[in-house]
């Protein structure tokens, strides 16, 4: 088994959300870590992967918003400042994969599956050996406990429940 360093600042954790029903905002987290292992085939299957994400970290392009997001009505940052990620199985087809595992936000875990494409590896001008992954997945945030919403007067809510989460990964093979 080889372990592979999730490099971020070569990788983005993203999400899109929708927002008064007609537009989406998108954000992401500048702070996270990662570790993929691989069997020493480099095959996908029999791999796993364990992620964290600091929370304080979340960027949608407006503070006043981030301050929201952090607060008690949604992910309480202060109780719990990470997110995690344990994967439990990979299934892979060619580059295609599906990545199962258990999401951890605001204490609260939950299975997913991310569907995700292996985007190849590479040695760098230094002599390391990188790999790069997509993946994407949708969650209901009311599932994590991420309830705060606002009623619309012309119908419909402030703030969408689905989630999409979207991952740009690099990882380095560790030495």
């Amino acid at each position: 088994m080889s372990n592979w360093n999730v490099d971020a600042s070569h990788s983005t954790v993203g999400f899109t959300v929708r927002h008064l029903v007609i537009s989406k905002v998108r954000g992401r987290f500048a702070q996270f870590s990662g570790t993929v292992t691989l069997p020493d085939s480099g095959a996908l299957e029999g791999g796993s992967v364990k992620a964290e994400v600091q929370i304080g970290s979340i960027d949608t392009a407006e503070p006043k918003r981030d301050g929201h997001l952090k607060s008690p009505d949604f992910f309480d940052a202060e109780k719990h400042p990470t997110m995690t990620f344990e994967s439990t199985k990979v299934a892979s087809k060619g580059s295609d994969f599906e990545l199962h595992g258990k999401l951890t936000i605001r204490g609260t875990t939950k299975d997913v599956i991310f569907h995700g494409e292996n985007l190849g590896a590479a040695k760098d001008p230094w002599g390391n050996d990188r790999m790069a992954f997509t993946a994407k997945t949708t969650i209901n945030r009311t599932d994590f406990g991420l309830n705060w919403n606002q009623a619309l007067e012309a119908g419909g809510v402030l703030v969408g429940e689905k989630v999409e989460i979207e991952l740009d990964i690099q990882a380095v093979k560790a030495k």
